[in-house]
């Protein structure tokens, strides 16, 4: 599997993309991860960007190289490893039920990111956590461990709270994008979430756009819809505006 994340690296400076982004081999508790910065200007405001249950793929940097184009840096974190980029639902299942499952784990991969993010120049202290799917629910993950963030923001992320987990310690505000038709994150999913947010009087923004399935930003797919990319997409833009400097 390395050798196909190599080739995805050396695909991207054959379009002409390393002259803005790069991948970035990285450490985290003594495991290999590879993740991809981008920054259109020194000091640019940071968007910190999980992936979904694929692993970090085109998909992810070229949301990351749209982000830069709005002037935003990105570090596009890597929770599964270097080479590690599940094709089957069995393996997407497997790598993504470790990290449910060892949730500390998952937190110190996304603070190792971040890190990581800040020795590549990165703006940490003006930033924002941003995921897809898997991501979305790394996302909130990072959100109830009380990290120093401006805001939260998901894509169809899973929304379920873990037993003994909540939202006491959280900072920044947060931002759910999510598709009314999601078979597998359900409306009560997001219902139980809101009113969580709603009790721990968390700062909260979440909007449904209705026929859209899970998974309806992703271009290509059976669930992507483009009205609803569209609309979160601009939603997404206009609360970076808000939260970030």
């Amino acid at each position: 599997m390395k050798y196909i994340l190599i080739l995805f690296f050396v695909l991207i400076i054959a379009t002409g993309a390393e002259a803005a982004g790069k991948g970035i081999p990285y450490a985290v508790n003594g495991q290999s991860y590879t993740g991809y910065y981008i920054s259109p200007a020194p000091d640019a405001p940071l968007v910190l960007l999980i992936h979904d249950w694929d692993g970090l793929t085109d998909y992810e940097v070229k949301r990351a190289r749209m982000l830069s184009d709005m002037g935003y840096a990105v570090f596009a974190a890597d929770l599964f490893g270097t080479g590690v980029r599940p094709t089957e639902v069995k393996d997407k299942r497997q790598h993504t039920g470790e990290l449910y499952k060892d949730r500390e784990k998952m937190r110190s991969l996304l603070r190792g990111a971040l890190e990581t993010a800040k020795k590549n120049g990165a703006n940490i202290g003006n930033a924002v956590a941003m995921g897809y799917c898997f991501g979305g629910a790394a996302v909130l993950e990072f959100a109830r461990s009380g990290v120093d963030m401006k805001g939260f923001v998901t894509f169809h992320g899973g929304l379920t709270i873990p037993e003994g987990q909540d939202y006491a310690g959280t900072k920044g505000k947060l931002l759910i994008l999510h598709g009314t038709a999601d078979a597998h994150i359900t409306m009560a999913h997001f219902a139980e979430l809101a009113e969580e947010l709603e009790d721990e009087e968390v700062s909260h923004e979440m909007i449904t756009y209705s026929g859209a399935p899970h998974a309806f930003t992703v271009f290509g797919s059976a669930g992507y819809q483009q009205e609803a990319d569209t609309k979160s997409w601009k939603r997404f833009s206009e609360f970076l505006d808000e939260v970030l400097h």
